[in-house]
This record gives structure tokens, sequence and C-alpha cells, in this order.
């Protein structure tokens, strides 16, 4: 497997294929690199150089104690891209992995970064506080949380089903999108999906927001159920300077899979730009 190594001596599973422009890609919750299939079989036929990681507690990649958190998650992705010294780099996030690229950027800045994608992001906080009213309830996170405790493997096969939005009247749920879903979140560590709970959730990324200072792209359903698009994409669009707002009508948090053909143009067309 193709690893590096972070200063806390944790490996760092990654796919690197293609040559030509680099898109780094970094995926939601409980996934991992695998989540990105359709993008990076498309992108890497297009003539780009595709690269997608595995999160620490994540996948392939260590199972550290230690780090489970944002920061150290940005750093471990700034280590990325310094070891294969990418330049010029477009970065694309999903749900989490839309904040650990507004982290990157706002620990690491944009001297590497033509663009930014997020989708179905995170950002700018999940979580409902007085001054996040459209949020959601520290009840839902804690839910998660007692489900990853309680019984792991069934619960990834339950928020699957959501997550891609086969819970909704005459929509054609695929049992191997089920079945692929529950095998990356079991390949993970279950103190890493544990601990990553909080960082999806309370973190704030609304300063990481605003230092984003590259054109981006922001793609979000309207019809996530899983990271709400008026909390989320819409808010994030006003705090980003250059950033565009595309809003998938009837898209789920997984859209990446379900809508895989508009995804991979809606991203060509910003690589292109």
């Amino acid at each position: 497997m193709t690893t590096i190594r972070t200063k806390d001596a944790t490996e760092i599973f990654y796919k690197d294929w293609g040559k030509g422009r680099p898109v780094v890609f970094s995926h939601g919750w409980p996934l991992n690199a695998d989540a990105w299939d359709a993008q990076m079989l498309f992108l890497v036929q297009q003539g780009y150089r595709v690269i997608a990681h595995d999160r620490r507690g994540h996948g392939r990649s260590g199972q550290p104690a230690t780090g489970n958190d944002m920061n150290t998650y940005a750093d471990d992705l700034a280590a990325l891209i310094e070891a294969l010294d990418l330049k010029d780099v477009t970065l694309v996030g999903h749900s989490t992995g839309g904040g650990e690229v507004a982290r990157y950027i706002g620990r690491h800045g944009t001297g590497r970064v033509a663009g930014a994608v997020l989708i179905g992001a995170v950002p700018p906080l999940m979580l409902k506080t007085p001054g996040n009213p459209g949020g959601l309830p520290m009840e839902v996170f804690d839910g998660i949380r007692e489900g990853v405790v309680k019984d792991r493997s069934q619960f990834y096969k339950d928020l699957a089903v959501p997550f891609y939005g086969y819970n909704r009247p005459n929509a054609k749920a695929s049992q191997g999108v089920i079945d692929n879903f529950w095998l990356q979140g079991m390949m993970g560590g279950i103190l890493g999906h544990y601990l990553c709970v909080h960082e999806f959730s309370e973190v704030d990324y609304t300063e990481d927001l605003k230092r984003i200072d590259v054109p981006t792209l922001i793609l979000h359903g309207d019809d996530d159920q899983i990271v709400p698009i008026d909390a989320a994409g819409k808010l994030s669009a006003t705090l980003v300077k250059q950033a565009t707002l595309k809003v998938y009508k009837g898209g789920a948090h997984g859209m990446c899979t379900t809508m895989a053909d508009q995804v991979n143009e809606d991203l060509l067309g910003f690589l292109r730009r």
C-alpha cells in the first residue's frame, strides 16, 4: 500500500492515479477514499492526477488513540500534499471532508491550492447553538455516538438508507451501495469514528471559510437528510468570497454516488474554468 508517515508516526494510506493537474479528495464519515471511486475514475480518464487518502482512524490508515481531531486531520492532509510536492491543487471535500478542506486552508493557506469544492459539506457548523439556530440539536449527535458504541455494524447499515435518500418514495435502493457503505465504515476503527463525531458536529469552521481566497464550488442537495442545506451549503456560500453554489434538486447526502454523472460533470467544468 502507498502510505506516508506523519510527524506522530501515523501511517496515512492514499491512492495516486494519473498525471496532470492534481485533484485531492477528502472523504466523509465513516467512509474512506473508496467513496470517491466514481469521481476518481472519471477524472483520471479526463487527464487529471487524482489523489485520495483515508483519514486517520478510517479505512486503511493508522488508528492512533491521539490526533483524532480536525486540526490534525488538516495537518495530515498538508503532510500528504507536501510529501507529494503538489502544486496548483484543487481540493475536494465531501461532508466531514469539507471541514477538512476548510481547516486545511485555515491553517495552511492556499499557496498550493488553485480551487476548492465543498460537496454536502459540514461547514460552517452543524450543531444548533444560540448563534446558529438552523443547526441540529445535540441529541442528534449523541444518537450517532450511541449507535457507534452499541452496534456499529448495524448502525452503518441503517445510516446508509437516509445517507443515499433510499427512504424516499420511489427511490431505487441499491443493496450494493448500502453494503459498500457498511464495508467502508467497518474498515475504520471505533475510537477514531467515535471521536470524529465531535469534529463534524461541534467544530465551527466559520473563520476557516472566511480565509478561503480561491474560487470555490459548493454543491449541495436540497434533500440532504444528513447535512441540511440551509445551515450548511447555503450559509457557506455567503462566507466564502469566491463561492458559487449549485443546488441539486432532490439530491441526497450521498449524491457523489447517486448523482455521480452530474457531480462529475460539475467537477470537470470547475476544473476547466
